[in-house]
């Protein structure tokens, strides 16, 4: 059985770096990121590789069944028996349709969801580092921010009324946070 555990955290939050890392120090651990698994499939052109390329190609976005199901084959598909995908679900509908896979897919468990929390100064500081003041860039942090913000209490409430939410903070350094992090896995696996 395939253990999932997933990431999720404001842009800036550091779940990306902070997954990786955890897959670099941990040979029985595998990190993917959906836009990459998305890519993996179409250089492999699969017949879903080709369905996918028929929407990247055009700029348009692939259906969530789509993306759920790469997400699950990819899963399947990995060597290793535990696997971390971070920023996912980010809306109800992507949460929401993960788990509806997830209860017939039963040699795939969600084991966790952890959320690296911070600020929105800190996400922003680190978004736009020490040159911020563009109004561009404000304003595209700003609405990636709102995007994360909208869904976050409910997806919240989902996981923690099935038990599966562990909130870490993203406010230490980024040893600290990959420590933590690294232990809560290793303690749920």
């Amino acid at each position: 059985m395939k253990k999932l555990f997933l990431i999720i955290g404001a842009p800036g939050s550091g779940k990306t770096t902070d997954a990786e890392l955890i897959a670099k120090n941990n040979d029985q651990i595998s990190h993917y990121s959906t836009g990459d698994m998305l890519r993996a499939e179409v250089a492999r052109n699969t017949p879903r590789g080709q369905e996918i390329n028929q929407y990247i190609s055009k700029g348009e976005i692939v259906p969530i069944k789509i993306v759920i199901e790469t997400i699950v084959n990819a899963i399947k598909a990995s060597e290793n028996d535990i696997v971390i995908i971070d920023g996912y679900p980010r809306s109800i509908e992507q949460m929401m349709e993960l788990d509806s896979y997830l209860q017939n897919t039963p040699d795939v468990r969600l084991t966790s969801v952890i959320e690296v929390e911070v600020s929105e100064e800190t996400a922003r500081d680190r978004v736009l580092g020490r040159a911020r003041g563009e109004d561009d860039n404000t304003e595209v942090f700003n609405n990636r921010m709102k995007v994360y913000m909208g869904p976050l209490e409910e997806i919240r409430d989902f996981y923690k009324e099935k038990d599966l939410l562990k909130v870490i903070s993203g406010e230490g350094t980024i040893d600290e946070i990959v420590s933590e992090m690294e232990s809560f896995l290793k303690a749920r696996i």
